[in-house]
């Protein structure tokens, strides 16, 4: 019940009865996906071996911005040139500064040859940099020796650009980020993302490890989002070459960590080099900083360079310039959800998603399968822990999947069998209603239609459920519980009994829009749930799961 608890408090909160903290904490119209862009393609056709996709980007100084109103000097990789494409493509406002915190998340197919121009273009004090990319075979043309990478040196030692290349072996979810003096660069926020989709990704309709769906087919094959027009969002419709990695949608989540007083520090010295009579600043391929990591003591959770409530608003929104992207996933019941999941940071954090248990796909891009007792390579499952909270390790990546059905609750989610209800509920071989793609209750378990969440109902639903709903006209708890029980589009329109629910002329769960559940994300470290120690905050965010008749725009 605790999805349920969550999703009355933030309809109150919309309302603006909640804590003034929270006020914008949840915008139902801003979704997550995995946005980023696309290399040149000089050569060949994507995924073909002749295939080069070439980013050029750079890496400055800019700054972040933080709920509490603390403005924070930061660095970060961003774009030295015009991206070619941004994905997904049906996302508005796209853009790519050239500092971003995270980096962009560069996109490239399985076997592609990929080519990053590096560009230094941060103070002289901070010396040279460089990335790394993990996993794979890099070779470096340009710059100077470093001690882990090939570096691009500061102006002060003339060029200043470096070029990697690799090719893009291994499918999946990987981190990248600054070779050079890590325990500063990546404190200050030069790190990013890579994507690599298979070459093949399964295309068919195969429910795999799941009792039912058709998570393996394109948009244009899925029954249940062509009945309500739903747009596609995904890069690929599975994450490798294989069908247990197949999916109905995806999110990237990188979390990190900020010490301010590190920050303050790295800007003063900055500011002090600048300020310099000229030939006399710094000119050492070191740099000049005297920063103190450690004790390292961050004050700052970051999902994505947001935390809450920040993360929640739109990605590429324009209050926030140098954090494009944002935190914020959305599914429907039934739908396989993957998660893509980077720690950016220097601590590990304990990533707990309510309303279900998550099963471990791949770590950097390996898959995890259980061949045993399979005709062939491609019916093994997924063989990866299920996972009550996944830890997020410094500079590891892992996909994982998510699922929620509401089966085995034991009461109707959608809030059938009031007086005159005659909504069908006719079970498939999985016991899941799945005949009907257009209707409002699509993947409604079965087994508990009609089953009644109310003991001592104020509406409609009112054959004796398993708990008492607060009466919302009691402001001791009825100001806290607001909203509807019910997914679906009719779901207000169930509660309309002496005190229905959600409180008559209330904007919660519009009928016409929206209404649905918000499962909390958050870090299990209570601490890293504030922002400078204010709750709430940090590393949090809301799963919102609706029935299939809302329509997920995630194009903001």
């Amino acid at each position: 019940m605790q999805g349920l608890k969550m999703k009355k408090l933030l309809a109150q909160i919309v309302q603006g009865t909640g804590s003034a903290v929270l006020g914008s904490a949840l915008c139902l119209s801003a979704h997550a996906a995995a946005p980023g862009i696309t290399g040149s393609t000089t050569t060949g056709t994507p995924g073909a071996a002749a295939t080069t996709d070439t980013f050029n980007l750079s890496a400055g100084d800019t700054n972040i911005t933080q709920p509490d109103g603390t403005v924070i000097y930061s660095w970060g990789f961003g774009c030295s040139a015009a991206p070619v494409a941004f994905l997904p493509a049906a996302i508005a406002g796209a853009h790519c500064p050239a500092a971003q915190l995270p980096g962009p998340t560069l996109i490239v197919t399985e076997g592609d040859t990929v080519v990053v121009n590096l560009t230094n273009n941060l103070p002289a004090v901070a010396g040279n940099t460089s990335i790394l990319f993990p996993g794979f075979q890099v070779t470096s043309t340009g710059g100077m020796p470093g001690v882990l990478a090939q570096e691009a040196p500061n102006l002060t030692q003339g060029s200043n650009t470096v070029t990697y290349t690799f090719t893009a072996t291994t499918p999946g979810t990987h981190a990248y980020y600054s070779g050079t003096r890590g325990d500063v660069q990546i404190e200050m926020g030069l790190y990013g993302a890579l994507i690599v989709l298979p070459k093949t990704p399964v295309s068919v309709a195969t429910p795999v490890s799941i009792a039912a769906g058709v998570h393996c087919t394109a948009l244009t094959a899925d029954p249940a989002k062509n009945a309500h027009g739903e747009a596609e969002f995904r890069l690929a419709t599975s994450a490798y070459d294989h069908p247990a990695s197949c999916y109905d949608r995806e999110y990237l989540f990188q979390w990190a960590e900020v010490m301010g007083t590190a920050h303050t520090a790295a800007q003063q010295q900055v500011t002090a080099d600048k300020a310099k009579p000229a030939g006399t600043g710094c000119t050492s391929a070191e740099g000049c900083l005297d920063v103190i990591t450690e004790p390292y003591v961050p004050n700052y959770f970051l999902i994505n360079g947001r935390s809450m409530p920040d993360d929640m608003d739109a990605n590429y929104a324009p209050n926030y310039p140098s954090q494009p992207y944002n935190g914020n996933p959305h599914m429907h019941p039934g739908e396989l959800t993957l998660l893509r999941v980077i720690g950016q940071g220097r601590m590990q954090h304990p990533f707990h998603e309510h309303a279900n248990h998550v099963r471990i796909l791949a770590r950097d891009g390996n898959l995890i399968l259980d061949p045993s007792a399979v005709v062939n390579v491609n019916t093994a499952l997924p063989a990866g822990p299920l996972l009550f909270t996944t830890t997020t390790t410094p500079g590891v990546a892992f996909d994982g999947l998510f699922y929620w059905t509401g089966r085995g609750l034991n009461w109707d989610v959608f809030g059938h069998g009031y007086a005159g209800d005659t909504t069908p509920c006719v079970p498939d071989a999985n016991g899941y209603y799945t005949s009907v793609p257009s209707a409002p209750n699509y993947y409604e378990w079965c087994g508990d239609h009609t089953k009644a969440l109310e003991k001592n109902p104020f509406g409609q639903v009112n054959n004796g459920g398993p708990m008492t709903l607060p009466d919302p006209t009691i402001v001791v708890n009825g100001l806290w519980y607001s909203g509807s029980p019910y997914l679906g589009a009719e779901a207000t329109a169930r509660a309309v009994g002496g005190t229905p629910l959600p409180v008559v002329g209330t904007t919660a769960n519009n009928p016409a829009t929206e209404a649905g559940y918000a499962y909390m994300w958050h870090s299990h470290n209570e601490r890293e749930i504030t922002t400078n120690n204010i709750f709430p905050g940090g590393m949090m965010m809301m799963m919102l799961i609706d029935a299939r008749s809302f329509v997920i725009n995630e194009s903001n």
